[in-house]
């Protein structure tokens, strides 16, 4: 039982980790990390609960990163192609099109496709949370 208890916490502080990680990595890019971190450290003061004290001041300052992601074409078009170039950068690391690049193949190219997915869907999540606060009752059926 404690060999259970302690997989389920290094897991739970791979997956935390790994969250804060790609949400720092992509503050500096154009998408809403913010929202990664927000996730990894949720995940991580589930098992850590000293940490819960960062999660309200990341959560508000995710939800103005969320909106300021969406709140214009250019903002928009800027997160689009960072995931695709994500995206793109996973298929050439993984097909080892250039031997020279670090850590070639499908274990770090899957990795940076990951990244660009959950771009996608923290785009689409912002996407969708600004346009129903500033359309209430949109989405619903009459």
């Amino acid at each position: 039982m404690a060999a259970s208890k302690q997989l389920k916490r290094v897991l739970i502080m791979l997956l935390g980790g790994a969250l804060v990680l790609v949400g720092i990595i992509l503050l500096v890019l154009p998408g809403p990390g913010l929202l990664l971190v927000l996730a990894g450290l949720v995940t991580l003061a589930a098992e850590f609960p000293s940490l819960e004290k960062y999660v309200d001041p990341v959560r508000d300052r995710a939800m103005k990163a969320m909106e300021a992601a969406v709140s214009s074409p250019l903002n928009v078009a800027g997160s689009v192609l960072a995931g695709l170039g994500l995206i793109g950068l996973g298929v050439v690391w993984g097909l080892r099109l250039f031997p020279w690049l670090p850590l070639p193949g499908w274990a770090t190219g899957s990795s940076l496709i990951i990244s660009g997915v959950i771009l996608f869907g923290l785009l689409g999540y912002s996407y969708y949370r600004v346009s129903r606060r500033r359309c209430p009752g949109a989405g619903e059926e009459s």
